[in-house]
């Protein structure tokens, strides 16, 4: 991991917060091509549009499966603030991208879930790695995931308060 992972990394982390300041869980992600540039980024619209598969490392691969050749894709770095989920491991793997480096990990999200009593999942927390064992992934990164974490607790907080 270099100052470059870090500085798209710390970019992820302000996508997710603006994802929770709109009222959506917060996850931000960005595909970058292999010469550097950022191609796409978003955040998570799931709870601002009802559609739970508005994951923004979906919204990536659905992205770079129409806009850039296979070369390319398996050539760029989607970084994101979370590990992604199996749906988007799987999208992730069959649109053939590249490199994943994440702040915060699957385990770490289920444990921090844990700790706020919030253990609901329709499906199964899993490393992108079990889902699909190719592909290149980085992280969790320590001083990122404890932000992510404490917006994971603000996002709780605030669904408790409605």
């Amino acid at each position: 991991m270099n100052e470059i992972d870090l500085k798209h990394l710390k970019h992820c982390v302000e996508l997710a917060e603006k994802a929770l300041e709109h009222g959506d869980e917060p996850f931000g992600s960005i595909l970058v091509s292999e010469d550097g540039k950022v191609l796409f980024k978003d955040h998570n619209h799931v709870a601002t549009t009802g559609d739970n598969t508005q994951h923004p490392e979906f919204a990536i691969a659905r992205w770079a499966a129409l806009h850039m050749t296979a070369e390319e894709r398996a050539k760029a770095t989607v970084y994101t603030s979370g590990e992604h989920c199996p749906m988007c491991s799987a999208a992730h793997a069959w649109n053939g991208l590249g490199r994943i480096v994440y702040a915060s990990s699957s385990k770490q999200l289920s444990e921090w879930k844990q700790e706020m009593g919030n253990t609901y999942s329709p499906i199964k927390a899993l490393s992108i790695q079990e889902v699909a064992p190719q592909l290149e992934v980085e992280g969790p990164v320590p001083e990122l995931a404890e932000k992510i974490k404490a917006l994971h607790i603000r996002s709780f907080q605030s669904k408790k308060d409605k």
